[in-house]
């Protein structure tokens, strides 16, 4: 039996996600967590959340969302998760559910469906090989998962690959290159700081330029609010950017993201930009930091160069409804 979501059913949700999930690699939740993510959430809709029950048991939850301030909104719902306990994980059951997210996507005039990293349900997960330690959030669906498998079959696309990143920060240091690399493009009139309101203009053109709707927000908030953020600037005009600098209560050194303006690019300020920000993040006393970047950008030789390694991939996945 299937039913959409009541109160009465977050126990035996917790239960369900505490087992099936937690073995796919996502962090446990606890009522806080829950309500964080989902029913506290702006954007959750009991309509839209999917509990399989067998007896009085909690066998499967499915969660979507839409929102039509949210990146492709106007024409598109985004699946947050699909959990079958193992009992009765199988091609039936996956079907099933996910029918019943896309008929809501469809009933609201949605023409796709879409697993990516725009999802404001953010779902943690734990990096493998590590003490516990975890990221903010899963950018698609674990690629080593029936779930991928299922979705393909059932008419989802890879659209593309995203690979996580992490890094121990114990033993980092900027090394020699990074530091001439630096003092060059200082040479050519750029200053890589941290930003101060009193001396640096520009935020939001620079921000605007690069399109990305979650930068634009973030970072303009924090340089407006005063949390430390890096940025690259030629005669006090901000050019792009890195963070912002912050560490979780999980240690985790938290970013949102690095970004240099195109007609700014070929001067090494990325590579500056993402080294010195591992160098703030360390400062703050962040124990590591976790990243994810598409599987063919060329930023991953940076990232491995600076002591990343790869620890998870996960599937960014699209279905015309």
């Amino acid at each position: 039996m299937i039913d959409t979501y009541k109160e009465e059913y977050r126990d035996g949700i917790l239960k369900l996600w505490n087992t099936a999930a937690v073995k796919l690699g996502y962090k446990e939740l606890d009522m806080d967590s829950f309500s964080d993510i989902f029913t506290g959430n702006a954007y959750f809709n009991p309509e839209q959340a999917f509990v399989m029950r067998k007896a009085n048991e909690i066998t499967g939850f499915a969660c979507g969302c839409m929102g039509e301030d949210l990146p492709l909104g106007e024409t598109s719902g985004y699946i947050t998760c699909v959990i079958l306990g193992e009992d009765v994980e199988n091609s039936e059951n996956y079907i099933q559910l996910l029918s019943l997210l896309e008929e809501t996507f469809q009933r609201a005039g949605k023409t796709q469906s879409e697993i990516l990293f725009f999802n404001p349900m953010m779902l943690p997960w734990y990096i493998r090989n590590t003490d516990r330690h975890e990221h903010n959030n899963a950018p698609g669906v674990f690629k080593n998962s029936r779930f991928y498998e299922e979705l393909l079959q059932n008419g989802y696309v890879l659209r593309t690959t995203e690979q996580a990143m992490y890094l121990d920060l114990k033993g980092f240091g900027i090394p020699q290159a990074i530091a001439e690399k630096e003092e060059k493009a200082a040479g050519e009139g750029y200053e890589v700081s941290l930003f101060d309101k009193a001396r640096h203009c520009n935020v939001e053109q620079m921000l605007k330029k690069l399109e990305n709707p979650l930068w634009e927000r973030e970072i303009l908030q924090c340089t407006r609010e005063g949390t430390p953020v890096l940025i690259a600037a030629k005669n006090g005009a901000v050019v792009g950017f890195a963070g912002p600098m912050l560490r979780q209560e999980n240690g985790r050194g938290y970013f949102t993201g690095i970004g240099v303006v195109k007609e700014h690019e070929g001067h090494g300020l990325g590579t500056i930009l993402f080294y010195k920000l591992c160098e703030e993040e360390k400062k703050v006393q962040a124990a590591y930091m976790s990243l994810y970047t598409g599987a063919e950008n060329p930023a991953a030789r940076i990232y491995s160069q600076a002591g990343f390694r790869r620890v998870q991939e996960f599937a960014v996945m699209r279905k015309m409804l």
